[in-house]
């Protein structure tokens, strides 16, 4: 496995100070540009149109490791914006809440997409023209700090390598502009967010596979639980990664879940023996747990977890906010800090979560007015 060497990271640093400038953009660029828009566009238009351009990427060039991640991630955020209007969280957060959660998570997800899909949409077109048209980036409004590792990878794969720096970038892109923005921390991450997160551990990341032997299937994946921090959020993303391709049996297993598994956005894709995308329990009631999630196979009413194209439209987003968050090559040092690797039982832990939400929306169902 290929591994940066000191001098490799001192040019890195050296080319980030030092951009190299655009030259003239021939006419047979200035259409590239233009379908890669197009194409970014007509993929970005929900979470389900993002999470299968992503894998069907991955699938025509699995070199790029970061495109796999980003697919299972973007599928975990389909399953939170369903879980708003699902089974228990419509009983712990007003309508505005819910509103105001959902937009937070669509504008991360849909500003992730329109920054990385040009990326990956060069690179496909530079192994087409078997040269590098990573001097094109610019265009696309796509940090300066991305270039150099594009650039690298060009020359010396690593695949490792450049998710990382793409972990990097995606989460400083997100931080400002979301995390960060005044609007999203006064109605999510003091609120909405704050409720879940703090009170329930909300913040889990799902891999799911299915055993060969078994045929059963099991989660895999981690907490993030200090959202607001970036730096919390890149070692997260270095963990997952290294979870993801550290067993390679595995990862075949998950692939192979992904392909057989199209993304709705419901939970049942994953475990149809407790989600159902048809609401069970009767009106006004909630649904009780006669056990725990992980030991359950046959529940007398599943949870009900909607595809994400039935309970919220397409959402229009302003333009993305300008700027380049990268100023100093300080972040460069999360390329070659160690992993930190993530071992919890997800599973056992998820199951735990569900319960919590499922007795805190009964209780307040039962004890307390609707708001």
């Amino acid at each position: 496995m290929f591994k940066p060497t000191r001098k490799h990271m001192r040019d890195l640093g050296r080319q980030l100070k030092h951009a190299p400038p655009l030259t003239d953009i021939s006419k047979e660029d200035e259409k590239l540009i233009k379908q890669i828009r197009v194409d970014t566009s007509n993929n970005n238009q929900n979470n389900i149109t993002r999470t299968k351009a992503y894998f069907d990427f991955y699938q025509k060039h699995p070199e790029i490791h970061w495109a796999l991640l980003a697919h299972l991630v973007s599928r975990n955020a389909g399953w939170n914006m369903t879980d708003i209007k699902g089974e228990y969280l419509p009983k712990l957060l007003t309508h505005k809440e819910q509103v105001d959660f959902f937009a937070f998570l669509e504008r991360g997800n849909w500003l992730i997409f329109q920054d990385a899909y040009p990326q990956l949409l060069l690179y496909e077109e530079s192994k087409k023209q078997k040269r590098p048209l990573f001097h094109l980036l610019s265009q696309f409004q796509v940090s300066k700090f991305v270039r150099p590792f594009w650039e690298s990878f060009w020359k010396q794969p690593s695949s490792r390598e450049l998710t990382f720096a793409l972990i990097i970038n995606e989460q400083q892109y997100i931080e400002g502009r979301v995390v960060q923005d005044n609007q999203y921390k006064q109605t999510v991450l003091d609120t909405a967010l704050f409720k879940l997160q703090n009170i329930f551990d909300f913040n889990h990341i799902l891999f799911p596979y299915t055993t060969p032997l078994q045929k059963k299937t099991k989660l895999v994946g981690g907490t993030v639980h200090h959202f607001s921090s970036v730096e919390d959020r890149i070692i997260f993303g270095k963990g997952l990664y290294d979870l993801l391709f550290s067993i390679q049996s595995r990862l075949q297993q998950i692939i192979t879940w992904a392909e057989t598994h199209p993304h709705t956005g419901s939970r049942k894709d994953f475990w149809p023996m407790l989600f159902n995308d048809v609401k069970e329990s009767a009106p006004g009631q909630v649904h009780e747990l006669k056990g725990s999630p992980c030991s359950m196979t046959e529940p007398a009413a599943r949870i009900y977890s909607p595809k994400l194209t039935d309970v919220w439209e397409d959402w229009i987003h302003r333009p993305p906010e300008a700027g380049d968050w990268c100023t100093n090559k300080k972040m460069l040092h999360h390329i070659k800090k160690p992993i930190k690797v993530l071992n919890e039982n997800i599973q056992e832990v998820y199951c735990k979560t569900i319960e919590e939400i499922e007795l805190a929306a009964f209780t307040k169902n039962k004890f307390f007015h609707k708001k």
